[in-house]
């Protein structure tokens, strides 16, 4: 089998069942599972399907939003580079918002013991890592969590961003892109991410490059709205070249 013909195959699949993984795949096609993600990165990169840890979904499903397990695995190295350098964007002193998210998560785990911030978060990962954290003054807001995130929504976590006036915001998506903005698939993280914007003066967007292009079913923001983007190497200088030409500083990590 032609890989065309086998690619082919997999998107069938992919719309029958709503979901690939890559080692039945590599089973059924007698091939290796390398030779599957290969396959699986072409249809990716055509709009096709979305990879997801361990496979693919087809990239029509909008609607589809994968456990904090499965997003943390996917672009690990990525990540790790873009939280080494956002350590290198927080401020010496004052008051950030983190987001939720796996890259934000990751970079509460590496804060500097020392680190004097007075820190607010809805997202429960990462207050964990800063719960013990004896350099920050910590502030977790309330609400309705969504167990899928393990992020505080709703009324309760909008009243509290309302009052908030942070020297910065680092800032996590599902999707961004110059043309669709910030993106993401559940309309209550959307409107707690809006506030978030609003009660920031400096707003830094943690996103690998695998969720360039991505659109979700709500939109919480342009890039406009985003002083910096940092992303990793993924991410061509002719994209990121479009992004900064809306405002936004681009760092490639």
């Amino acid at each position: 089998m032609y890989a065309a013909e086998r690619q082919q195959e997999i998107l069938r699949l992919a719309h029958k069942d709503g979901r690939v993984d890559v080692l039945s795949l590599a089973e059924a096609f007698q091939v290796t599972a390398e030779t599957v993600r290969r396959d699986l990165k072409v249809l990716d990169r055509a709009g096709l399907v979305r990879r997801v840890h361990g496979g693919a979904i087809p990239a029509g499903r909008l609607d589809f939003e994968p456990d904090l397990r499965e997003r943390d695995a996917v672009s690990a190295d990525e990540k790790d580079r873009i939280v080494r350098s956002a350590l290198t964007e927080l401020p010496a002193s004052g008051s950030v918002i983190v987001d939720a998210g796996t890259t934000t998560a990751r970079l509460a785990a590496v804060l500097p013991v020392d680190c004097p911030l007075t820190v607010v978060t809805h997202a429960l990962p990462v207050a964990a890592r800063l719960a013990d954290h004896p350099g920050i003054a910590l502030h977790l807001v309330g609400g309705r969590v969504r167990h899928r995130t393990r992020a505080a929504v709703d009324a309760w976590a909008l009243r509290a961003y309302a009052e908030i006036s942070a020297d910065l915001l680092l800032l996590a998506t599902n999707g961004f892109s110059a043309d669709a903005g910030l993106t993401t698939p559940d309309l209550a993280e959307a409107a707690v991410k809006r506030a978030m914007i609003s009660a920031a003066r400096r707003t830094v967007l943690l996103a690998d490059s695998a969720k360039h292009g991505r659109q979700h079913f709500a939109r919480f923001g342009a890039l406009s709205d985003v002083d910096l983007l940092i992303t990793d190497t993924g991410l061509g200088p002719q994209d990121a070249a479009a992004i900064e030409r809306l405002g936004t500083e681009v760092v490639r990590a």
